[in-house]
């Protein structure tokens, strides 16, 4: 990631917004399923870590954007991957807390989200009568109705598995190249995109591990 000297840039963020959202400015590029995208968020720098000079080094308030991001995860313009590029540091604001200087930051983040008909793998971690369950790269909300994987029929038990009549089966640690069939982004607890896959088009369906391709994040 690229930082910023100890200077700051003025800037003005908007004062009446909670100082935990994230702010979308633009997608600068776009390759497949991955995303360039400058985000604003506010900062909040406890006000026992400033020097006596009220400054504070952007490495701080860069390491504390870093942790800021890693408990948010993801947010509606994708799962956030990696922190690229810190833009530009604005000055501090302690209207909301005492206790804190919050510093808008602007800076360049590379996001993955899930789009409709791409195809991707996943590892089976949950089977039911409805469905398999899949976790995928950085999302763990990948929906496989029974509906949407003809010619399996569920078989029930102790560790219930998907077989077909050539034998072909999906039970739990499988590896299945699924495609997106729907996407939506949920704003709850879990931060997620439910995605609804399907194996019903050529290709589709469990593979072996010398044949997984995935995608490279």
């Amino acid at each position: 990631m690229e930082v910023l000297g100890s200077c700051f840039v003025h800037y003005h963020c908007p004062s009446n917004v909670p100082w935990f959202q994230i702010f979308f400015s633009h997608v600068m590029q776009v390759v497949g399923m991955l995303r360039e995208v400058i985000f604003t968020k506010r900062v909040g720098i406890p006000v026992k870590n400033m020097d006596e000079n009220r400054e504070v080094l952007a490495s701080v308030i860069a390491n504390r954007l870093l942790k800021q991001l890693s408990n948010m995860k993801a947010c509606e313009y994708g799962y956030l991957l990696a922190v690229t590029k810190l833009i530009s540091i604005g000055e501090g604001d302690n209207n909301f807390s005492s206790q804190h200087i919050l510093f808008p930051v602007d800076f360049r983040c590379r996001t993955f989200i899930p789009v409709d008909g791409e195809v991707m793998t996943g590892i089976v971690h949950k089977i039911n009568e409805c469905g398999v369950f899949l976790k995928s790269g950085p999302m763990n909300m990948v929906y496989l109705s029974s509906r949407l994987m003809p010619n399996y029929y569920f078989v029930s038990g102790e560790n219930p598995i998907y077989m077909r009549e050539d034998s072909s089966k999906i039970e739990v640690g499988v590896v299945l190249r699924y495609m997106v069939f729907a996407v939506k982004w949920v704003e709850d607890r879990w931060r997620e995109f439910r995605v609804l896959a399907t194996i019903d088009a050529d290709g589709l369906g469990p593979v072996s591990l010398n044949g997984l391709d995935g995608i490279d994040l």
